[in-house]
C-alpha cells in the first residue's frame, strides 16, 4: 500500500516572502485560500495580467502585485513560491529556476515539480487541521475539510484558551506538565483502555 510520507508543517508566511507566478483563475485561488488562512502573509505576484477579482483582493492585504513576465529575478528574497500560469514551460522554468536556488515551489495541478502541497484546511479559532491525499484528489480532501468543521465543535476555541491557561498554573518540569495536561484532557479522546 502506498503511504503518504509528507512531513506536514504550519508556515507563519507573515515571516515569510511567497512569490505566485500567474495572474488567472488558479493564481486567484492559491492567493485566496492563502489569505483565507494567513491574511498577513508577505506575498507578491508575478503576471502580465491580472483579474480584476485578484487585484482587488490585493489592495485589501499586503500583496505586491507586478505586471510583467515571469524572470529568475523575481525569485531574489522569495522563501516560497506557486507556479500557476497556463504556460506549462512557464511553470517548469520556475520550478527548475527553484531548484537551483534551493526555494522551496509548488506548480499547480503537477505533483513531480512539487517541494509542496496546499492542502484543505479547517480553522476553528487556534484550532487548525490541515488535510492531504499526497496530491492524489483535492476533492477528498475538500470532503475531509467539510467533515471537519462540521464535526469540530465551535467552542473548541474556549477549551484551547482554557487549556493555555491551565497550563500556566502548573508547576513541575516539562514531563509533569505533559503528564497533568494529558490527565486533565483524556476524556476528549473516546478510546477504551
Amino acid at each position: 500500500m502506498e503511504r503518504n510520507e509528507l512531513y506536514p508543517v504550519f508556515l507563519k508566511v507573515n515571516n515569510l516572502n511567497v512569490l505566485i507566478v500567474g495572474g488567472g483563475n488558479v493564481g486567484l485561488e492559491k492567493l485566496t485560500f492563502l489569505l483565507k488562512s494567513s491574511p498577513n502573509a508577505q506575498v507578491q505576484m508575478v503576471a502580465p495580467e491580472f483579474l480584476s477579482d485578484t487585484l482587488e483582493l490585493a489592495e485589501k492585504h499586503n500583496v505586491e502585485i507586478t505586471k510583467d513576465v515571469y524572470q529568475e529575478k523575481y525569485l531574489e528574497g522569495k522563501h516560497m513560491v506557486v507556479a500557476c500560469t497556463d504556460k506549462p514551460e512557464v511553470n517548469e522554468q520556475v520550478y527548475h529556476d527553484c531548484r537551483k536556488l534551493s526555494k522551496l515551489v509548488n506548480v499547480a495541478d503537477n505533483p513531480p515539480f512539487c517541494d509542496f502541497y496546499m492542502g484543505g484546511i479547517v480553522t476553528k479559532g487556534n484550532v487548525k487541521v490541515a488535510i492531504s491525499t499526497n496530491g492524489q484528489s483535492p476533492t477528498t480532501a475538500k470532503r475531509l475539510r467539510q467533515f471537519f468543521e462540521d464535526v469540530l465543535p465551535e467552542n473548541i476555541d474556549d477549551l484551547v484558551k482554557n487549556l493555555n491557561e491551565y497550563r500556566k498554573t502548573l508547576k513541575g518540569d516539562f514531563e509533569q506538565k505533559v503528564e497533568a495536561l494529558n490527565e486533565f484532557t483524556k476524556g476528549l479522546v473516546n478510546k477504551k483502555d
